[in-house]
């Protein structure tokens, strides 16, 4: 039987670890940013795509009344 030592080296490098998560914050907070742009863009879209079709609905409304 042999008296066998197994060493396990662990190297950390905490500045790598410490760059990966500042990076992975950055990349998760530009996910944020851009769905919060998306949603947005479509409230904005869609304020603009009813007011146009109620714009139109009352300019004929009113143009009804135009006599001729």
């Amino acid at each position: 039987m042999l008296n066998r030592q197994d060493y396990v080296y662990q190297s950390s490098d905490p500045k790598g670890d410490e760059g990966f998560g500042k990076l992975f914050a950055v990349i998760i907070c530009f996910v944020f940013f851009l769905g919060a742009l998306q949603v947005a863009y479509e409230t904005v879209s869609g304020w603009y795509q009813n007011f146009m079709q109620w714009s139109s609905e009352m300019l004929a409304f009113w143009a009804g009344f135009w006599p001729f």
